[in-house]
């Protein structure tokens, strides 16, 4: 059997356990700002709903009730704007979290040594190791260029981006999108972060102003994790070509990756409930304008950040040597290389810790801003 070393790369965080430990040392005690864990309170529709289904002895299905599919296929035409009809439950497919499903993905689709996965330049690094699992060779393409003749099977877009918060225009994911379809590639869009666009509009794959209100080849991937604090929970799904899916729920059937009911429950009604969303966006917003200023008054520069919820920074120098400076101050934050070469200069700052630990952040900040 191939050592686990051979076959995928080394986790990434594993390697920030000495910044880690000197963040902490700090006399203010340590900012984690390097991964983005929801840390506000899960809403109450959630909870609710989870206590209401918590008799759950027997054992769901992985397609999951067709009223909470409903409810999964309804969202997904108010946010990504696709045309009525187009998304229906047959469409839609619940998840145990959208990192489980990209882990998976390639290998679920039958994908394996010969075919081609395409994914960003900069990118989170589970769409490389889900490709890699499966077998498959792997390309960090930003232009089409770059594939090529080579016919990719899959192609992944992320827009709003992790790291860098970019968000992509619709005339570029029109022409991914119809590059695609020219070659036969599927391209899976991942829209978890779809609603935190700051400075720009965000649009779905599924808009039609993209794919001409056709979702053939088309997978969108969506999390409940970011928008409505459920990371704890592991409630996504995704949306698209519902001959993709029907193979997909078939897959999955004989693999057993079933959703809880009782969090199959709290996420159809955390869907139903915008309220909630429109608080956790203005906290969040609160906290990146306070943790921008901050780092662009200690010498930074915030690139893209358009998106998402992270900050792109630089000091124009080697990324673990900023870690190092900002380990110093107490503060941790994710290296530009765990995302690929193109962010070796650059960090990830995550604006998901709580106001205090921000205030925290941005005080230590400005002693080198004065």
């Amino acid at each position: 059997m191939a050592a686990v070393s051979r076959r995928l790369p080394d986790f990434p965080w594993d390697t920030l356990a000495a910044a880690k430990a000197r963040a902490a040392a700090h006399e203010g005690g340590l900012v984690d700002l390097s991964i983005g864990t929801p840390v506000d309170p899960v809403p109450q529709v959630a909870r609710e709903a989870l206590a209401a289904a918590g008799d759950a002895h027997g054992y769901p299905t992985v397609a999951g009730p067709e009223a909470v599919r409903a409810q999964i296929a309804d969202w997904v035409t108010r946010a990504s704007g696709a045309v009525a009809g187009t998304i229906t439950p047959e469409h839609v497919l619940m998840t145990i979290g959208s990192k489980e499903l990209i882990g998976n993905l390639p290998a679920q689709l039958g994908l394996g040594p010969g075919d081609l996965v395409v994914y960003p330049e900069l990118a989170y690094p589970t769409y490389e190791v889900g490709a890699r699992y499966a077998g498959c060779e792997v390309l960090a393409a930003d232009s089409m260029l770059a594939v090529g003749p080579r016919r990719p099977a899959l192609l992944y877009l992320n827009s709003p981006a992790n790291p860098s918060g970019r968000i992509l225009g619709v005339d570029h994911v029109r022409k991914v999108v119809d590059w695609a379809r020219e070659r036969g590639a599927m391209v899976v869009s991942d829209e978890c972060y779809l609603d935190f666009a700051w400075e720009a509009p965000a649009v779905s794959i599924l808009h039609p102003d993209v794919c001409g209100g056709d979702p053939t080849g088309l997978l969108a991937v969506y999390s409940a994790s970011k928008r409505s604090n459920l990371a704890g929970y592991r409630g996504a799904f995704l949306a698209g070509d519902r001959a993709v899916v029907a193979e997909l729920l078939a897959v999955r059937k004989h693999l057993g990756f079933m959703v809880p009911a009782p969090v199959q429950q709290a996420l159809a009604a955390t869907l139903a409930d915008e309220a909630h969303v429109a608080e956790q966006r203005e906290r969040y917003a609160a906290r990146r304008a306070r943790l921008r200023d901050a780092l662009e008054a200690a010498g930074f520069r915030i690139d893209h950040s358009e998106g998402s919820l992270y900050l792109w920074a630089t000091r124009d120098e080697p990324c673990r040597v900023t870690v190092d400076w900002l380990a110093e101050r107490g503060i941790l934050a994710a290296p530009g290389e765990f995302y690929g070469p193109a962010g070796a200069r650059h960090v990830r700052v995550a604006f998901t810790a709580t106001d205090e630990r921000i205030d925290a952040a941005a005080a230590r900040l400005a002693r080198d801003a004065s």
